[in-house]
């Protein structure tokens, strides 16, 4: 298993069908907070997700279940799921220890530079220059730079560790 498939896969982007159904509504609903269809804050009702995508709600419940665990959801005691929320204090935080461990990151990347990881990183930053303004996109964009850059570090706990404590910012 390479580094990239030990952080959690990206948004949907033309790629392969997830393996299992609980996979396929995990992305969909990853999507649809990232898109902005749930807002933070919002009531994920599980019965009304599984009447919308013609399910049952253990899928559903699983999915909600891992995207709690992933930081995009939180469970509020006996009111339900809710899309995550968070003050303006925790983005501080989450951003000073973002600093600390990007800048290891940089560090472990710039180490193992390669000419392909140079042309991955600078394709990256193309994209993001030539983009038309659309604030979700560039968000998407943003994110794969920096798995990219995380991936090229070799170490893929700081991966996922960076990976799990960014996913707030983006719901």
């Amino acid at each position: 298993m390479d580094n990239l498939d030990e952080i959690p896969p990206e948004a949907p982007s033309g790629r392969s069908a997830p393996p299992t159904l609980r996979a396929h509504v995990v992305q969909m609903l990853s999507a649809a907070i990232l898109a902005g269809k749930y807002r933070p804050g919002d009531r994920l009702n599980e019965s009304q997700i599984a009447r919308e995508l013609n399910i049952s709600r253990m899928p559903v419940r699983e999915a909600l279940s891992q995207l709690q665990e992933q930081g995009l959801v939180q469970n509020r005691e006996r009111r339900g799921m809710f899309v995550t929320n968070i003050s303006a204090e925790e983005v501080l935080q989450i951003s000073s220890l973002r600093l600390v461990l990007e800048t290891e990151a940089l560090r472990l990347a710039k180490a193992r530079m390669t000419p392909e990881i140079q042309a991955e990183l600078e394709a990256i930053v193309a994209q993001m220059e030539s983009r038309d303004g659309d604030l979700l996109d560039a968000a998407a964009l943003d994110l794969r730079f920096h798995r990219a850059l995380w991936r090229a570090s070799g170490n893929p706990y700081l991966g996922r560790t960076l990976y799990g404590l960014i996913v707030p910012l983006f719901a």
